[in-house]
């Protein structure tokens, strides 16, 4: 069994054991008793998962298979930073345009990329990328350095991380978007928030609430599996080397260099010219060169 799994596993045995320790209380016996049963079934469940996958090896549950969500967000450097980060989306999806993989925006600065082995190809991704460049609003021709910063996770169904649906706040809202004419007469955008780790997401891309909603909740599933992932310490197979960590993204792992029309990654010490054709979603090369880093797990 994958370690993930086993963690989710280990994780409800410990909570049945606790929760069996309230049996002995006639006024939560009852509570207790159904808490226990609905936790050895979701522990069925990803038990069954596994073993409905076990026997073929081209079914293999593996975190490299899954689909991303990818997020960018500006981080030093104002309203540079911010494109910064639109270019760098815009790169990432210009990339999997050319290998064929579909996308489909999420929220403002937040993609899905569907496809075989996303995630393998793109989790090296994530982490600061530093630009050195003379902005278009600058007059007298100074190099600017700003920055933004990528987040790359798995696409997770509920069998892989189950949220309590009563940890959940949920708000409909308007779009607030540009599109048709109804687009902000009814309340079609979601917002949701966990409330014991008060991540808060949004998703307005969808005409119907209820797609927003689904798509809501696998955007929360990946940060909560952010977060677990740091609780692991990096323990889970094959993404020791991966920068998936809130903490690890705070890395610089690249700077793209145009007036010297360079783009260096910091942690294979490689760097690669062409910046325009990289730019523009030609990223084999790179990504190739990020595979040096499987070596250091």
């Amino acid at each position: 069994m994958d370690d993930y799994r086993q963690v989710q596993i280990n994780d409800l045995d410990k909570k049945i054991e606790e929760t069996k320790a309230l049996l002995t209380d006639p006024e939560l016996a009852e509570m207790a008793k159904a808490e226990i049963e609905s936790l050895e079934q979701q522990k069925q469940e990803i038990q069954k998962t596994y073993e409905g996958n076990a026997g073929s090896e081209n079914v293999r549950e593996d975190l490299g298979e899954r689909n991303v969500i990818l997020e960018v967000s500006g981080a030093a450097g104002g309203e540079e930073a911010k494109l910064w980060g639109q270019e760098l989306l815009r790169m990432y999806s210009r990339y999997s345009q050319l290998m064929g993989f579909k996308i489909e925006v999420l929220d403002e600065d937040v993609v899905k990329i569907e496809g075989r082995g996303v995630f393998e190809l793109l989790k090296y991704e994530a982490g600061v990328h530093r630009v050195q460049r003379i902005p278009t609003t600058e007059k007298r021709g100074r190099v600017h350095t700003s920055t933004a910063t990528i987040s790359v996770l798995p696409e997770l169904e509920d069998i892989d991380l189950h949220i309590n649906p009563q940890d959940i706040e949920f708000e409909a809202h308007r779009s607030g978007g540009h599109g048709g004419q109804n687009v902000n007469k009814v309340s079609t955008a979601v917002r949701l928030k966990h409330i014991p780790t008060g991540i808060v997401v949004n998703c307005q891309t969808q005409r119907f609430q209820a797609q927003n909603r689904e798509l809501a909740m696998e955007m929360l599933r990946a940060k909560l599996w952010e977060i677990e992932v740091e609780k692991q310490h990096g323990e889970i197979a094959g993404l020791k080397a991966t920068q998936v960590g809130r903490g690890m993204r705070a890395e610089k792992i690249r700077t793209y260099n145009f007036p010297q029309d360079r783009l260096t990654d910091h942690r294979v010490n490689k760097s690669w010219r062409n910046l325009p054709s990289i730019m523009n979603g030609n990223l084999d090369d790179v990504i190739d060169g990020m595979k040096v880093l499987e070596t250091q797990q």
